[in-house]
């Protein structure tokens, strides 16, 4: 569908700083909703939250219709900083600034980064017969 001059700015603010919300609050609603269980201890809650996170940034991924999974880099760049701002904002407040020297925080970032461009990648090559 061919894209309207007037919606450009509105399509362009949604692919960049929209999916870097949704991906944000879809985990952060995901992990409140296991510490509200009182499941924070073991593997189970991290695989929950993993797998939130993952189904999420594949389906900002998919989601852009892109040509190449290269185009997705620059998105997915701009995910993992509105996910970083936002864990300033709403984390360290409770959690304290200790949140960025755990592990399991520079490797959500790293889905962040990784997952996207890799569902397009994959999307795009079902489309072409790969």
């Amino acid at each position: 569908m061919p894209r309207l001059a007037h919606n450009e700015g509105v399509t362009t603010f949604k692919e960049y700083v929209g999916w870097g919300i949704v991906i944000y609050a879809v985990v952060f609603l995901a992990w409140s909703g296991l510490i509200v269980q009182g499941l924070t201890e073991g593997i189970a809650p991290r695989l929950i939250t993993l797998a939130a996170l993952v189904a999420v940034t594949a389906i900002a991924g998919t989601s852009l219709r892109v040509r190449s999974w290269q185009d997705v880099v620059p998105r997915s760049l701009v995910w993992l900083v509105v996910a970083a701002l936002a864990d300033a904002i709403f984390t360290v407040p409770f959690a304290g600034w200790t949140i960025y020297a755990d592990w399991n925080v520079w490797f959500g970032y790293a889905l962040i980064l990784a997952v996207p461009p890799l569902a397009a990648l994959l999307a795009t090559g079902k489309s072409r017969g790969i």
